[in-house]
């Protein structure tokens, strides 16, 4: 399965969220992340290095922009909040049947978004790490990987 993780600017959630999930090295997971606008070859957030660090989760990341050939590479994407899904369903038709915000996938029923660490102090991006964190651990369940690490 080819999962892709789509914010903004693919600098603070988006990369998180596929560093985390990167970690629980599961077999036969791919997974990318993307920004709608992000710039291309950039870094990671400060801040997103830092939490990731202290959580002792390898990450290498360099910023990538959304493309066609990643919306066709994956067979699940998901967004960060309804605003990005909003604008890839529109953009890509290909991405209609699978694109969903992550909240929406794993715990449908909770507000629709993720947080956005951006511009925001260590404390900030430590919050929003955590809901990632919750939020992988529940798709890694619902995509049957009880036995991750």
């Amino acid at each position: 399965m080819n999962i892709y993780f789509v914010c903004t600017g693919n600098t603070c959630r988006s990369p998180m969220a596929e560093a985390i999930f990167k970690a629980k090295r599961l077999p036969n997971i791919e997974v990318r992340s993307a920004g709608i606008y992000a710039l291309e070859g950039g870094e990671m957030s400060e801040n997103a290095q830092r939490v990731l660090n202290s959580e002792n989760i390898p990450h290498e990341h360099i910023s990538r922009q959304v493309t066609v050939e990643d919306i066709e590479w994956a067979d699940l994407i998901l967004t960060m909040t309804t605003v990005h899904k909003e604008l890839l369903v529109r953009s890509y038709e290909v991405a209609m049947q699978k694109t969903y915000t992550l909240k929406e996938y794993v715990t449908p029923y909770t507000a629709p978004d993720v947080s956005d660490p951006y511009g925001g102090d260590l404390h900030t991006y430590k919050q929003t790490f955590f809901e990632l964190r919750h939020l992988i651990e529940e798709l890694v369940q619902k995509q049957g990987g009880a036995n991750s690490e």
